[in-house]
Protein backbone atom coordinates (compact mmCIF):
# COMPACT_ATOMS: atom_id res chain seq x y z
CA UNK A 1 0.00 0.00 0.00
CA UNK A 2 1.27 3.86 -1.08
CA UNK A 3 2.30 6.21 1.71
CA UNK A 4 -0.29 9.64 1.60
CA UNK A 5 2.40 12.46 1.66
CA UNK A 6 1.83 15.79 3.13
CA UNK A 7 2.40 17.47 -0.65
CA UNK A 8 -0.17 15.21 -2.04
CA UNK A 9 -2.78 16.07 0.24
CA UNK A 10 -2.11 19.96 -0.30
CA UNK A 11 -2.31 19.87 -3.68
CA UNK A 12 -5.83 17.68 -4.05
CA UNK A 13 -9.09 18.47 -4.26
CA UNK A 14 -9.72 18.50 -0.37
CA UNK A 15 -7.95 21.65 -0.08
CA UNK A 16 -10.56 24.22 1.45
CA UNK A 17 -8.94 26.53 -1.25
CA UNK A 18 -10.74 24.28 -4.13
CA UNK A 19 -14.19 23.43 -2.30
CA UNK A 20 -17.39 25.77 -2.10
CA UNK A 21 -18.14 23.92 0.96
CA UNK A 22 -21.68 25.95 0.88
CA UNK A 23 -22.39 23.88 -2.31
CA UNK A 24 -21.86 20.74 0.60
CA UNK A 25 -23.82 22.17 3.27
CA UNK A 26 -27.81 21.30 3.99
CA UNK A 27 -30.33 23.29 1.90
CA UNK A 28 -31.45 25.67 5.38
CA UNK A 29 -27.66 26.44 5.37
CA UNK A 30 -28.37 29.27 3.55
CA UNK A 31 -30.38 31.27 5.10
CA UNK A 32 -29.28 31.00 8.70
CA UNK A 33 -27.03 33.20 10.51
CA UNK A 34 -25.60 32.77 14.24
CA UNK A 35 -27.78 34.53 17.00
CA UNK A 36 -26.56 37.79 17.47
CA UNK A 37 -26.45 38.71 21.28
CA UNK A 38 -25.91 42.12 22.73
CA UNK A 39 -22.50 43.43 22.20
CA UNK A 40 -19.91 42.53 25.09
CA UNK A 41 -18.55 45.15 27.38
CA UNK A 42 -15.35 43.81 26.80
CA UNK A 43 -15.87 44.50 22.87
CA UNK A 44 -16.99 47.76 23.19
CA UNK A 45 -13.95 48.80 25.67
CA UNK A 46 -11.74 47.50 22.70
CA UNK A 47 -13.52 49.39 19.95
CA UNK A 48 -14.04 52.47 21.81
CA UNK A 49 -10.75 52.49 23.77
CA UNK A 50 -12.65 53.32 27.49
CA UNK A 51 -11.58 51.91 30.56
CA UNK A 52 -15.06 50.76 32.13
CA UNK A 53 -18.53 50.67 30.39
CA UNK A 54 -22.42 49.29 31.41
CA UNK A 55 -24.20 47.06 29.50
CA UNK A 56 -27.66 47.41 29.02
CA UNK A 57 -27.91 45.46 26.36
CA UNK A 58 -29.19 41.65 27.38
CA UNK A 59 -31.63 41.56 30.13
CA UNK A 60 -29.70 40.41 32.35
CA UNK A 61 -30.04 40.99 35.82
CA UNK A 62 -27.63 43.11 36.66
CA UNK A 63 -28.25 41.67 41.03
CA UNK A 64 -26.71 38.79 39.92
CA UNK A 65 -27.16 35.20 41.45
CA UNK A 66 -28.21 34.94 44.88
CA UNK A 67 -25.82 34.19 47.87
CA UNK A 68 -26.56 31.07 47.85
CA UNK A 69 -26.58 30.33 44.04
CA UNK A 70 -22.84 31.30 44.57
CA UNK A 71 -22.21 29.04 47.49
CA UNK A 72 -23.77 26.69 45.29
CA UNK A 73 -21.27 27.09 42.43
CA UNK A 74 -18.09 27.32 44.53
CA UNK A 75 -19.29 23.90 46.10
CA UNK A 76 -19.78 22.09 42.90
CA UNK A 77 -16.63 23.75 41.19
CA UNK A 78 -14.66 21.08 42.85
CA UNK A 79 -16.46 18.44 41.04
CA UNK A 80 -16.50 19.19 37.39
CA UNK A 81 -14.08 16.34 36.80
CA UNK A 82 -17.28 14.37 36.93
CA UNK A 83 -20.15 13.82 34.58
CA UNK A 84 -23.00 15.84 35.63
CA UNK A 85 -26.18 13.89 36.40
CA UNK A 86 -27.18 13.26 32.62
CA UNK A 87 -31.27 13.58 33.51
CA UNK A 88 -30.95 16.39 36.03
CA UNK A 89 -32.51 14.14 38.01
CA UNK A 90 -32.71 16.26 41.44
CA UNK A 91 -33.59 19.20 39.41
CA UNK A 92 -36.52 17.74 37.69
CA UNK A 93 -38.14 16.76 41.02
CA UNK A 94 -37.72 20.14 42.47
CA UNK A 95 -39.29 21.88 39.45
CA UNK A 96 -42.00 19.53 39.46
CA UNK A 97 -42.48 20.07 43.18
CA UNK A 98 -42.60 23.72 42.44
CA UNK A 99 -45.19 23.42 39.62
CA UNK A 100 -47.15 20.51 40.81
CA UNK A 101 -46.57 18.10 38.09
CA UNK A 102 -44.54 14.97 37.67
CA UNK A 103 -41.17 14.93 36.60
CA UNK A 104 -41.66 13.30 33.41
CA UNK A 105 -43.23 16.74 32.64
CA UNK A 106 -40.05 18.28 33.59
CA UNK A 107 -37.47 19.01 30.17
CA UNK A 108 -34.42 20.96 31.28
CA UNK A 109 -32.11 22.50 28.68
CA UNK A 110 -28.65 24.15 28.07
CA UNK A 111 -30.67 27.49 28.30
CA UNK A 112 -34.68 27.53 27.34
CA UNK A 113 -32.78 28.27 23.96
CA UNK A 114 -31.88 24.61 23.59
CA UNK A 115 -35.07 24.11 25.23
CA UNK A 116 -37.05 26.10 22.30
CA UNK A 117 -34.86 24.07 19.52
CA UNK A 118 -35.47 20.30 20.76
CA UNK A 119 -39.32 21.34 20.51
CA UNK A 120 -38.79 22.44 17.14
CA UNK A 121 -36.47 20.07 15.67
CA UNK A 122 -38.78 16.62 17.09
CA UNK A 123 -42.17 18.12 15.55
CA UNK A 124 -41.25 20.11 12.60
CA UNK A 125 -39.12 19.59 9.51
CA UNK A 126 -39.45 19.80 5.60
CA UNK A 127 -42.55 21.07 4.57
CA UNK A 128 -44.31 21.57 7.81
CA UNK A 129 -44.99 25.33 9.26
CA UNK A 130 -44.28 27.25 12.94
CA UNK A 131 -45.81 29.89 13.28
CA UNK A 132 -44.41 32.84 15.30
CA UNK A 133 -44.83 36.72 15.77
CA UNK A 134 -43.24 39.05 13.31
CA UNK A 135 -41.47 40.50 16.52
CA UNK A 136 -41.01 37.85 18.49
CA UNK A 137 -37.90 36.14 20.03
CA UNK A 138 -35.44 35.57 17.00
CA UNK A 139 -34.32 32.38 17.89
CA UNK A 140 -37.96 30.89 16.84
CA UNK A 141 -37.45 31.70 13.30
CA UNK A 142 -34.04 30.74 13.25
CA UNK A 143 -34.77 27.17 14.70
CA UNK A 144 -37.38 26.68 12.46
CA UNK A 145 -35.36 27.54 9.48
CA UNK A 146 -32.62 25.16 11.18
CA UNK A 147 -35.25 22.31 11.23
CA UNK A 148 -35.89 22.96 7.34
CA UNK A 149 -39.60 24.14 8.36
CA UNK A 150 -41.38 26.55 6.87
CA UNK A 151 -41.89 29.95 9.30
CA UNK A 152 -44.88 32.49 9.28
CA UNK A 153 -44.14 35.37 11.09
CA UNK A 154 -47.43 37.27 11.37
CA UNK A 155 -47.03 40.81 12.00
CA UNK A 156 -48.52 42.28 15.35
CA UNK A 157 -51.20 44.67 16.75
CA UNK A 158 -49.81 48.32 16.32
CA UNK A 159 -46.54 46.59 15.98
CA UNK A 160 -46.43 45.47 19.40
CA UNK A 161 -48.68 42.82 20.52
CA UNK A 162 -49.29 39.60 19.48
CA UNK A 163 -52.28 39.32 16.74
CA UNK A 164 -53.89 35.91 18.00
CA UNK A 165 -56.60 36.01 15.35
CA UNK A 166 -53.57 36.54 12.60
CA UNK A 167 -52.38 33.57 13.87
CA UNK A 168 -55.55 31.64 14.06
CA UNK A 169 -55.63 32.73 10.40
CA UNK A 170 -52.23 31.39 9.46
CA UNK A 171 -52.91 28.16 11.04
CA UNK A 172 -53.28 25.70 8.41
CA UNK A 173 -53.30 21.68 7.74
CA UNK A 174 -49.34 21.32 7.57
CA UNK A 175 -48.97 23.67 11.15
CA UNK A 176 -46.93 21.98 13.42
CA UNK A 177 -46.16 24.88 16.41
CA UNK A 178 -47.61 28.20 17.17
CA UNK A 179 -44.33 29.82 19.81
CA UNK A 180 -45.54 33.05 22.19
CA UNK A 181 -43.37 34.85 23.49
CA UNK A 182 -44.85 36.00 26.78
CA UNK A 183 -43.92 39.01 27.92
CA UNK A 184 -42.93 39.19 24.61
CA UNK A 185 -39.31 40.23 23.53
CA UNK A 186 -38.61 42.67 22.50
CA UNK A 187 -41.63 44.40 22.46
CA UNK A 188 -42.80 44.08 25.77
CA UNK A 189 -46.40 43.43 25.55
CA UNK A 190 -48.48 41.08 27.84
CA UNK A 191 -51.37 38.79 27.30
CA UNK A 192 -53.70 37.72 30.04
CA UNK A 193 -54.63 34.33 31.02
CA UNK A 194 -58.16 35.06 29.65
CA UNK A 195 -57.40 35.94 25.98
CA UNK A 196 -54.65 32.93 26.00
CA UNK A 197 -57.04 29.96 27.19
CA UNK A 198 -59.34 32.02 24.78
CA UNK A 199 -56.68 31.49 22.19
CA UNK A 200 -55.80 27.75 22.86
CA UNK A 201 -59.36 26.84 22.57
CA UNK A 202 -59.59 27.67 19.34
CA UNK A 203 -57.03 25.80 18.65
CA UNK A 204 -56.66 22.09 16.78
CA UNK A 205 -55.37 19.69 19.53
CA UNK A 206 -52.87 18.56 17.57
CA UNK A 207 -51.04 21.35 17.10
CA UNK A 208 -48.43 22.14 19.74
CA UNK A 209 -48.43 25.73 21.82
CA UNK A 210 -44.84 27.13 23.10
CA UNK A 211 -45.32 29.65 25.59
CA UNK A 212 -41.86 31.38 26.27
CA UNK A 213 -42.24 32.99 30.09
CA UNK A 214 -38.64 33.88 30.16
CA UNK A 215 -39.83 37.09 32.16
CA UNK A 216 -42.65 35.26 34.20
CA UNK A 217 -41.26 36.12 37.49
CA UNK A 218 -41.34 39.88 36.14
CA UNK A 219 -44.95 40.07 36.03
CA UNK A 220 -46.00 36.39 38.35
CA UNK A 221 -47.78 39.66 40.70
CA UNK A 222 -50.08 40.52 37.71
CA UNK A 223 -50.92 37.33 35.73
CA UNK A 224 -50.70 34.70 38.69
CA UNK A 225 -49.61 30.87 38.27
CA UNK A 226 -49.89 29.99 34.02
CA UNK A 227 -48.82 26.37 34.62
CA UNK A 228 -52.01 24.35 35.56
CA UNK A 229 -54.04 26.67 34.66
CA UNK A 230 -53.65 27.46 31.11
CA UNK A 231 -55.17 24.16 29.21
CA UNK A 232 -54.47 22.86 25.78
CA UNK A 233 -52.87 18.72 24.87
CA UNK A 234 -50.02 20.59 23.53
CA UNK A 235 -49.10 23.12 25.39
CA UNK A 236 -45.43 23.39 26.23
CA UNK A 237 -44.66 26.54 28.49
CA UNK A 238 -41.08 27.27 28.70
CA UNK A 239 -38.95 28.90 31.43
CA UNK A 240 -35.58 30.15 32.09
CA UNK A 241 -32.77 30.98 35.10
CA UNK A 242 -30.93 33.48 33.08
CA UNK A 243 -33.31 36.35 33.85
CA UNK A 244 -34.46 36.94 37.60
CA UNK A 245 -32.42 34.34 38.83
CA UNK A 246 -29.37 35.70 37.51
CA UNK A 247 -27.90 32.83 36.07
CA UNK A 248 -27.33 33.71 32.31
CA UNK A 249 -23.57 32.50 32.42
CA UNK A 250 -24.71 29.19 33.35
CA UNK A 251 -27.05 28.24 30.54
CA UNK A 252 -29.97 27.04 32.04
CA UNK A 253 -33.84 26.73 31.02
CA UNK A 254 -36.74 24.21 31.08
CA UNK A 255 -40.14 23.11 29.42
CA UNK A 256 -43.25 22.23 31.05
CA UNK A 257 -45.50 20.08 29.26
CA UNK A 258 -47.19 16.36 28.34
CA UNK A 259 -44.60 14.07 29.35
CA UNK A 260 -45.36 11.85 26.20
CA UNK A 261 -44.60 14.79 24.17
CA UNK A 262 -41.73 15.92 26.43
CA UNK A 263 -40.34 12.32 25.77
CA UNK A 264 -40.00 12.76 21.99
CA UNK A 265 -38.21 16.05 22.36
CA UNK A 266 -35.34 14.46 25.21
CA UNK A 267 -34.54 11.65 22.47
CA UNK A 268 -32.80 14.54 20.70
CA UNK A 269 -31.24 15.97 23.80
CA UNK A 270 -27.56 15.80 23.83
CA UNK A 271 -26.29 14.20 26.53
CA UNK A 272 -25.18 16.48 29.71
CA UNK A 273 -26.82 18.78 28.42
CA UNK A 274 -27.13 21.13 31.14
CA UNK A 275 -23.71 20.81 33.43
CA UNK A 276 -22.84 20.35 37.02
CA UNK A 277 -22.58 23.90 37.88
CA UNK A 278 -25.72 25.00 36.32
CA UNK A 279 -27.80 22.24 37.87
CA UNK A 280 -26.36 22.62 41.42
CA UNK A 281 -27.04 26.60 41.26
CA UNK A 282 -30.28 26.66 40.04
CA UNK A 283 -31.22 24.11 42.71
CA UNK A 284 -29.81 26.75 45.40
CA UNK A 285 -31.86 29.55 43.57
CA UNK A 286 -35.00 27.79 43.43
CA UNK A 287 -34.81 27.51 47.29
CA UNK A 288 -33.67 30.65 47.41
CA UNK A 289 -36.81 32.78 46.05
CA UNK A 290 -36.83 35.70 48.82
CA UNK A 291 -33.77 37.03 47.75
CA UNK A 292 -35.56 36.53 43.57
CA UNK A 293 -38.73 38.18 44.57
CA UNK A 294 -37.01 40.91 46.53
CA UNK A 295 -34.92 41.97 43.52
CA UNK A 296 -37.42 41.71 41.21
CA UNK A 297 -39.45 44.03 43.32
CA UNK A 298 -35.91 46.15 43.23
CA UNK A 299 -35.90 45.97 39.00
CA UNK A 300 -39.73 46.87 38.92
CA UNK A 301 -39.16 49.75 40.94
CA UNK A 302 -36.24 50.87 38.37
CA UNK A 303 -38.06 50.20 35.52
CA UNK A 304 -40.92 52.55 36.23
CA UNK A 305 -38.04 54.85 36.96
CA UNK A 306 -36.76 54.57 33.57
CA UNK A 307 -40.16 54.87 31.83
CA UNK A 308 -41.20 57.77 33.86
CA UNK A 309 -37.79 59.63 32.09
CA UNK A 310 -38.26 58.48 28.84
CA UNK A 311 -42.09 59.53 28.96
CA UNK A 312 -40.98 62.57 30.31
CA UNK A 313 -38.65 63.42 27.53
CA UNK A 314 -41.15 62.37 25.13
CA UNK A 315 -38.92 58.82 24.26
CA UNK A 316 -41.02 56.36 25.51
CA UNK A 317 -41.72 54.06 23.00
CA UNK A 318 -44.34 51.35 25.29
CA UNK A 319 -44.61 50.35 28.41
CA UNK A 320 -42.80 46.85 28.99
CA UNK A 321 -43.53 43.87 31.00
CA UNK A 322 -40.09 42.83 30.93
CA UNK A 323 -36.76 43.93 32.83
CA UNK A 324 -36.25 46.50 30.25
CA UNK A 325 -37.89 49.53 28.46
CA UNK A 326 -38.16 50.61 25.22
CA UNK A 327 -36.35 54.24 23.72
CA UNK A 328 -38.68 55.59 20.35
CA UNK A 329 -36.90 58.04 18.25
CA UNK A 330 -36.25 58.62 14.57
CA UNK A 331 -32.27 59.19 15.52
CA UNK A 332 -32.32 56.07 17.83
CA UNK A 333 -29.69 54.63 15.83
CA UNK A 334 -27.45 57.71 16.21
CA UNK A 335 -28.53 58.46 20.13
CA UNK A 336 -27.43 54.26 20.22
CA UNK A 337 -24.00 54.65 18.91
CA UNK A 338 -23.62 57.92 20.71
CA UNK A 339 -24.33 55.83 24.17
CA UNK A 340 -21.76 53.42 23.45
CA UNK A 341 -19.38 56.10 22.62
CA UNK A 342 -19.80 57.14 26.29
CA UNK A 343 -19.86 53.35 27.58
CA UNK A 344 -23.30 52.62 27.92
CA UNK A 345 -24.51 49.68 25.61
CA UNK A 346 -28.02 49.21 24.26
CA UNK A 347 -29.73 47.00 21.78
CA UNK A 348 -31.03 48.24 19.16
CA UNK A 349 -34.26 46.80 17.46
CA UNK A 350 -34.03 47.44 13.86
CA UNK A 351 -32.73 43.39 13.14
CA UNK A 352 -36.96 43.25 14.32
CA UNK A 353 -38.01 45.63 11.77
CA UNK A 354 -38.09 48.67 14.69
CA UNK A 355 -35.18 51.09 13.24
CA UNK A 356 -36.67 53.52 15.32
CA UNK A 357 -36.01 51.43 18.59
CA UNK A 358 -33.50 50.83 21.64
CA UNK A 359 -34.14 48.67 24.34
CA UNK A 360 -32.83 49.59 27.09
CA UNK A 361 -32.46 46.65 29.82
CA UNK A 362 -33.01 47.75 33.96
CA UNK A 363 -29.39 48.00 35.34
CA UNK A 364 -28.93 48.96 38.93
CA UNK A 365 -29.40 52.12 40.41
CA UNK A 366 -26.40 53.61 39.32
CA UNK A 367 -26.62 52.58 36.16
CA UNK A 368 -29.91 53.54 35.52
CA UNK A 369 -28.94 57.17 36.64
CA UNK A 370 -25.71 57.37 34.60
CA UNK A 371 -28.15 56.13 31.44
CA UNK A 372 -30.57 58.91 31.91
CA UNK A 373 -27.84 61.91 32.91
CA UNK A 374 -26.16 60.74 29.27
CA UNK A 375 -29.33 60.34 27.30
CA UNK A 376 -30.12 64.01 28.73
CA UNK A 377 -27.29 65.12 27.25
CA UNK A 378 -27.24 63.55 23.83
CA UNK A 379 -30.80 64.57 23.53
CA UNK A 380 -30.32 68.17 24.05
CA UNK A 381 -26.96 68.14 22.45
Amino acid sequence: MGHIHAEDIAASDVDSNNVDWSRRAVSQCEHLHPYIPGKPVEQLLREKGLSEAIKLASNENPYGPSPSAITAIRNAAGQVHRYPDGDSGELKAALATRHGVRTAQILPGNGSNEVLELIIRTFAGAGDDVIYAARGFIVYALATRAAGANGIAVPEQDGLRHDLNGMLAAVGERTKIICIANPNNPTGSLLGHATLQAFLDALPRQIIVIVDEAYHEYVHHETGESIGRLVHPGLIICRTFSKAYGLAGLRIGYAVGDAGLLSLCNRFREPFNVNLIAQQAALAALNDSDWVQEKVAESLVQRQRLEDSLEQAGLLGAKSHGNFVLLKHPRARKIGQKLENIGIIPRPLAPYGMPDWLRISVGLPDENTMFIKMLDEIIAA
